[in-house]
């Protein structure tokens, strides 16, 4: 859900892992339309060659790129979701670390890339389908983190938590807003999620 950090690639990185690096390295700073073979070439450090030899069309790098940032993502939430699990967390602690996988602890440009990209694929139809699967996956993780922490109906809250995780990092991103405020708003939907399964349980009527 979180933009991660994109670093340069190490040198020693296989070559097409340097490339998908390099293009969200320069999404990050410049925007989609700044994507061109030679600052791709310039930015991984390798030949123009190299770059239209692994990625025949700018629409497969930037599909490439969408999925492996997707990756990252998967494996940092599902590691998030293995330790609520064997360490018994509380929703507070769930949520602060959450809170410090989606922002991270700098706001620069790097985190901007998978915006850019859900952004494009809102213009290019070729790209939703990878978009699609980025958020599956969000929805995935979040129901697993969510059932991790014992909340009723963790499925159907999962999209609404995604939202909320993506919506707070946007408004993070553009304005500077502390993490703690995605922090509160994750406790205050999990909590109400709760306490309306607890109401509901006893049979008592919801406050109004």
């Amino acid at each position: 859900m979180s933009p991660a950090a994109v670093s340069p690639a190490a040198p020693s990185a296989p070559m097409r892992q340097r490339i998908i690096t390099a293009v969200l390295r320069i999404i990050g700073e410049d925007g989609v339309a700044a994507v061109t073979n030679r600052r791709i070439a310039k930015e991984a450090g390798v030949s123009l060659g190299s770059v239209t030899y692994h990625f025949e069309t700018q629409h497969e790098l930037l599909r490439e790129s969408l999925l492996h940032f997707v990756r990252e993502e998967a494996r940092h939430f599902t590691e998030l979701a293995d330790q609520c699990r064997t360490e018994g967390l509380d929703v507070e602690d769930a949520a602060s670390l959450a809170g410090q996988v989606a922002c991270g602890s700098a706001l620069d440009s790097a985190h901007l890339a998978p915006f850019e990209l859900y952004l494009q694929a809102g213009r290019d139809e070729r790209l939703r389908e990878s978009a699609a699967e980025a958020f599956r996956a969000y929805d995935l993780l979040a129901a697993r983190i969510l059932t991790a922490l014992g909340v009723p109906d963790a499925e159907r809250l999962a999209a609404t938590t995604v939202a909320l995780v993506m919506g707070l990092q946007l408004r993070r991103l553009a304005t500077g807003s502390p993490a703690d405020d995605l922090v509160d708003a994750l406790l205050l939907l999990v909590r109400g999620s709760a306490g309306r399964s607890s109401t509901a349980a006893s049979g008592e009527p919801a406050e109004q």
